[in-house]
Formats: C-alpha cells, structure tokens, sequence
C-alpha cells in the first residue's frame, strides 16, 4: 500500500537534532606526530599540553564529550582543537596570537590634525577652569567638540599623539616673579603662627 504524497509542494523539512553535533576525531596520526605529541603531554605550557592530550584521546577514539569531560574543558574547546589539527597538524599546538588582525582607530589623519590644533591652544578656551592640559580633559573636550564619536580613554588620545609624533609630558608650573626674593620665599617654609 503506498501513502500519497502530501508534502503540497512543499519542501520536506530537514530533521534536525538539535544538541546532538555529529562525532567528530583526528584525522590518522604518524608516527612521527604521535611521538611529537605524546612530548607535548609533558610540555611546561599548559595549551601545548591540553592540546596534545585532547588530540590522542580523540585519536584513541573518544568523542569530545567524553574528551571534555576527561580533562575539564568544553565541547567546543575539544572540537576546535580536533578540527585544528585536522585542518594545520602540528602547527595547531603552537598559540597563535589574539592581538586584532585589524585595528580600527578612531582617530584617522584629520581628527588627529584637529586634536593637534585643540591641544596648541588653552584649555581655557574650552571653556575649562584650568591653565594645563591632561590626557583626561583633551578626551573630554575631544568628545564635546565632535573630534571622537564617543568618549575616548586616555590611551587612545596618547596613542593618536605618539602616531601625530608628539611626546605628551605633565605640564610644569614655571612660576617666576620679578621679586630678587622669589627662590629664598618659594623654598621656605610654611608660615607658623607660633612665631
């Protein structure tokens, strides 16, 4: 007896499990790699040795559920280190860095030719309270003068001056007078009422 087809020109629906990933192992190891690896088990860097060990485990054909528990990490951490090797072999063992490939600045040329004109003139044409200028406040006013699309930290604006070719330094008080008694007045001590 057949059934009719009342799918109504739908398409049939893929049947998915969710949770549930397919098994996943090494591809065959060398001699070679083995020997290489089962050193790496005795490596003084942590990453070296769990890696080592989730690859011949999964070599010896347990699953990376089975992994992951065995050595108190993730599924997924199991599955990429599988799939790291798979795809590298023995470069997998080595860490590779987690510095940006890219990094987006939020200064380009032009802002930082602004904050160069910014930083030349007083804060208080800022409409600050103050005579010198920090990292802190050139962020601030940065910001509040359209320059960054966002507050910015101070290591981004030191940053865009090291890129500018500016060394930033803490503003000095140069505090003269014309007083010949200025030095011997600056250096003494504070006045006591007890005299």
């Amino acid at each position: 007896m057949q059934f009719p087809d009342r799918s109504c020109g739908r398409r049939a629906r893929r049947r998915r499990s969710w949770g549930m990933e397919q098994p996943i192992f090494v591809r065959r190891i060398s001699p070679k790699q083995r020997k290489k690896l089962e050193t790496g088990l005795r490596s003084p860097e942590a990453y070296v040795m769990r890696r080592s060990q989730i690859i011949l485990a999964s070599a010896r054909g347990a699953r990376a559920s089975e992994i992951a528990r065995q050595f108190g990490c993730s599924e997924g951490t199991a599955r990429n280190t599988i799939n790291s090797f798979n795809r590298h072999g023995l470069e997998c063992l080595q860490k590779k860095s987690s510095r940006p490939k890219k990094l987006r600045t939020l200064l380009d040329e032009k802002k930082r030719e602004n904050l160069r004109a910014l930083l030349h003139t007083s804060p208080r044409t800022w409409g600050k309270e103050r005579s010198l200028g920090t990292l802190e406040l050139a962020a601030e006013v940065c910001f509040a003068q359209g320059v960054t699309p966002q507050q910015v930290s101070i290591e981004t604006i030191r940053q865009a001056l090291v890129r500018l070719g500016v060394s930033w330094k803490r503003a000095k008080h140069w505090i003269t007078s014309p007083d010949p008694q200025y030095a011997l007045k600056k250096t003494a001590r504070p006045f006591d009422p007890a005299l």
